[in-house]
C-alpha cells in the first residue's frame, strides 16, 4: 500500500474513532505487521488527540486501544516506542484516565520491570508515567502495592544513584517517591528503623543537582513529618535532620555571638556568598517541614534550641514570595509564641471545629488576594 494514502486513510479514521466499526481498522495501523512508517504516522494523529482532556477521555474508550500502546513500547522501531511512550505520559497525565489504563494487567509490572532496568533507554519515560500514576491516593495504592517491598527498596536505591542508569537522568524518582509516601504505609517504609532510608536522603536537601529530584525528596521529607510519633527520632542524634532542613533556608548574614552560640554547628560561620534555595517551591515545602515538627512539644524544643528562630527571621527579610514569606512567618509565630495549653500539646491531634477552619481558610485566602477583604465577613 502507498503510504501517503495509508496516512490519509489513518487521518480519516482518527477523526471518527468512536464509531466501532472503525475503531478495528484504525488498530490495524497499529498492528506488528504494519510498516513503521505507517504505525508512525498513526500514532502520530493519537499522539494528538491526547494532548486534551477530552481527546484522551475519547481514547480510554476506544476497546483496546490502550494495550496496543503499551504493545508497542516494545516495538522494534524506536521512533514507534518514543512516540508511544510520549502518548502514555500524555494519558498519564490524566487522572480521569488512570483506571483505565490500571485495567491492563500487565501495565504496572511492565513499567516497573523497565524503570529498574540500569540500561533501558525510555526510563525516564517509564518514570514520569509512574509519578503520574502515583499522584493520586487510589492509584498510588495500586502502584505501592504493585512495587512490592523489594521494588520499593530499588527506587531508594536509584534515587540515591545519580549514575544507575546512563542513559536516563531519572529525576522524577524524587516525586515518584513523594507520591508514593502520601501514603501510611508509604511513610512508614521510608521511616523504618531496622534500615537507613531517610539519612540517605537527607543530603539532597541541599544538593544543587536537578530541582525535580530535590524538590521530590524534600517533599518526601514533608510528607514524613506527618508521622508525629516519629518527630522524636527525626530530630534526634540517629537522623539529625533539622540541619539538613535549615541549611537550604540559610544566607550568608552574620549573627551575635550570643546568637551563633545558639545556633547549630552546621549554621553557624556561613560564609557570606552563601546562597539560599532558589526555589521558592522547594522553600515552601522545607518551612512545612519546620511547620509540620512544630506540632509536637518535642519538636518546638528543639527547634527553639537549635536556632531556627534565626535562620527564619533572616530568612522572613530576604524573602520576597509572598506564600513563601506567610509559610515562614507561621513557623516564627509558634516559636516566639507560649506553649499551647495543658491538653493541646500535640498540634497535629487537636480538633478545629468546622466553623473555624472556614473562617481561618477565609483568612488565607484574603492573605493571597482570592477574596476582597469585605467577602470574609
Amino acid at each position: 500500500m502507498c503510504l501517503e494514502k495509508d496516512s490519509q486513510r489513518a487521518a480519516n479514521l482518527v477523526r471518527n474513532l468512536m464509531e466501532p466499526s472503525l475503531c478495528c481498522e484504525f488498530l490495524s495501523f497499529l498492528s506488528p505487521e504494519t510498516r513503521p512508517d505507517v504505525k508512525s504516522k498513526a500514532l502520530d494523529y493519537v499522539l494528538g488527540v491526547s494532548v486534551t482532556p477530552p481527546g484522551r477521555k475519547s481514547l480510554c474508550d476506544l476497546p483496546g486501544l490502550l494495550q496496543t500502546l503499551l504493545d508497542l513500547t516494545s516495538d522494534l522501531s524506536p521512533p514507534v516506542v518514543q512516540d508511544s511512550y510520549r502518548i502514555l505520559v500524555n494519558m498519564t497525565s490524566d487522572p480521569c484516565t488512570h483506571l483505565a489504563l490500571l485495567d491492563i494487567p500487565t501495565l504496572l509490572p511492565t513499567l516497573i520491570s523497565r524503570l529498574c532496568d540500569p540500561q533501558y533507554i525510555y526510563a525516564d519515560s517509564v518514570c514520569t508515567a509512574l509519578c503520574n500514576l502515583s499522584r493520586e491516593a487510589d492509584t498510588c495504592r495500586s502502584v505501592l502495592s504493585a512495587l512490592k517491598p523489594s521494588g520499593f527498596n530499588q527506587i531508594l536505591e536509584m534515587t540515591c544513584s545519580p549514575k544507575y542508569n546512563p542513559a536516563a537522568t531519572l529525576d522524577y524518582l524524587g516525586p515518584l517517591l513523594c507520591n508514593l509516601t502520601q501514603l501510611a504505609e508509604g511513610r512508614d517504609f521510608i521511616l523504618d528503623r531496622t534500615r537507613c532510608v531517610v539519612q540517605r536522603l537527607l543530603p539532597y536537601t541541599h544538593n544543587q543537582g536537578s530541582v525535580v529530584r530535590r524538590g521530590g525528596i524534600v517533599g518526601t521529607l514533608r510528607n514524613c513529618c506527618f508521622n508525629h510519633r516519629d518527630h522524636a527520632w527525626l530530630l534526634g542524634g540517629e537522623v539529625d535532620l533539622l540541619p539538613f532542613l535549615l541549611l537550604p533556608l540559610a544566607g550568608g548574614e552574620e549573627y551575635t555571638e550570643e546568637e551563633t552560640e545558639i545556633l547549630l554547628p552546621d549554621l553557624q560561620y556561613l560564609p557570606e556568598d552563601k546562597q539560599r534555595e532558589l526555589d521558592p517551591d522547594i522553600r515552601k515545602m522545607l518551612i512545612e517541614c519546620l511547620q509540620l515538627l512544630c506540632a509536637t512539644p518535642d519538636g518546638r524544643r528543639v527547634l527553639k534550641d537549635g536556632g531556627a528562630y534565626l535562620i527564619l527571621r533572616s530568612l522572613d527579610s530576604w524573602e520576597t514570595q509572598a506564600d513563601v514569606t506567610r509559610a515562614c512567618q507561621k513557623v516564627i509565630q509558634v516559636l516566639i509564641g507560649d506553649e499551647p495549653a495543658p491538653g493541646m500539646e500535640n498540634l497535629l491531634e487537636v480538633t478545629v471545629p468546622p466553623e473555624v477552619e472556614e473562617k481561618l481558610k477565609l483568612l488565607d485566602e484574603e492573605e493571597e488576594g482570592v477574596l476582597e477583604p469585605n467577602d470574609a465577613s
